[in-house]
């Protein structure tokens, strides 16, 4: 049994906020490799707060870096922030370099490596991640880049999933793209998304705090726990409005904070024009150690997605959150959310698009206590024995085990 302590390097091409891949995504794995005994070092460069660098903590074992952006000249800054990643990484002598999404800083950094290693100039072996589809018809679309950037990106994810000694990929669409591009099937690795910790036998007591707290009473909760850039939002609110025809007492719990903020400036419009203040709660951000008690306080949740290349490469952790903490989940049958959601075994799936059968799914799971308990605990059941992180981190382990130099 390989029993090797292994030097682990996680690159990243912002911080931890506002976007989530860090930390969702590398920082669970990388928690869980330093509890098996692992050295990990998670390197960032906070493009979107970059008064946060330079600073240098721990978190469970694992140390975190945010590494200062370079001066703001055009191609100079972002050298020399690429080279500062490159040093940091190089200097604990890695066994593993895994750079998180194969663009920007941690593209770069991942070119660079790729070239060490051919030249023989580091042992180190390069892993890119993969977690969403970044290039046409992916991020591209939707972020205000510049066109320049834009075409960057797409070249660098093109050429990133190429050259690499190997590829995690967040979603089974994603694995069928990246072996389009020519990348040998054994190189690619599946390793999908995990969620929070579950809450423990106190989430009743911390749900009716929260219900408490945004005086939801007895009524019906549907929570919508969201960024918002995966659907219409007046696709939701056409479905609230069909479910409040049948059951009047329905309330609307929002969590989370909208990515483009002119998505938020919509649902309050709609909110208006429908008089539905009373009806709608909204919760905004809220932070982890709170979600479960958010999540506990539902009856059911809505997990509606468009049937976009976006939504079906990415890996929906804010599904997995509410599938492991059992709350009993509605959801548009759109990529990763077909194979965490079996309809009728562990949640509901909908038509894309269809608000009628989403409305109607959703008023069966809240007029049916028995299915909403059967649902909710098949559904922590699964995730609890398929993906959890510790699960997930142990078919990563296996794979730097078998990548890392002997």
């Amino acid at each position: 049994m390989d029993e090797r302590r292994l030097r682990i390097v996680m690159i990243g091409p912002f911080g931890l906020s506002p976007k989530g891949t860090m930390r969702s995504r590398a920082l669970p794995l990388a928690r869980e490799m330093s509890a098996r005994g692992h050295e990990v070092t998670l390197l960032m460069p906070p493009w979107h707060t970059p008064e946060a660098a330079p600073r240098v903590w721990q978190e469970d074992g694992v140390r975190l870096e945010y590494l200062s952006l370079g001066p703001r000249l055009p191609l100079l800054g972002h050298l020399a922030t690429t080279l500062r990643l490159i040093r940091r990484a190089l200097a604990s002598r890695p066994d593993i370099v895994h750079c998180f999404k194969p663009k920007a800083y941690s593209g770069l950094s991942g070119w660079a490596l790729w070239h060490l290693s051919r030249w023989k100039l580091t042992r180190t072996r390069l892993v890119i991640d993969e977690d969403d589809w970044e290039g046409t018809g992916g991020w591209n679309e939707i972020e205000p880049y510049p066109r320049a950037l834009r075409a960057l990106f797409a070249r660098q994810e093109r050429w990133g999933l190429r050259h690499a000694h190997a590829v995690t990929v967040a979603s089974q669409t994603l694995q069928s793209i990246v072996w389009s591009l020519g990348v040998p099937p054994d190189k690619v690795h599946y390793l999908p998304n995990g969620g929070i910790p579950p809450a423990g036998e106190e989430a009743g007591e911390t749900g009716d705090a929260v219900r408490r707290m945004y005086n939801l009473g007895d009524d019906p909760v549907i929570l919508l726990y969201t960024r918002f850039f995966e659907f219409d939002v007046e696709r939701v609110m056409a479905v609230y409005r069909l479910v409040l025809q049948a059951l009047l007492s329905a309330r609307l719990l929002v969590v989370g904070r909208a990515l483009f903020p002119q998505d938020e400036v919509r649902l309050e419009r709609l909110i208006a024009e429908e008089n539905l203040e009373g009806r709608v709660v909204r919760a905004g951000w809220v932070y982890e150690e709170d979600l479960p008690a958010h999540l506990a306080a539902a009856d059911i949740a809505l997990y509606p997605m468009d049937d976009t290349l976006i939504n079906r490469t990415k890996c929906p952790v804010k599904l997995v959150d509410l599938l492991g903490n059992g709350v009993p989940v509605v959801a548009d049958a759109v990529g990763q959310a077909v194979e965490y959601v079996i309809h009728g075994e562990t949640g509901l799936l909908t038509a894309p698009g269809d608000v009628e059968a989403m409305a109607n799914a959703a008023i069966q799971l809240l007029r049916d206590a028995a299915l909403r308990d059967r649902l909710g605990r098949a559904a922590r059941r699964q995730i609890r024995e398929r993906y959890a992180w510790p699960i997930l981190a142990e078919r990563l382990l296996h794979l730097y085990r078998a990548l890392s130099p002997k």
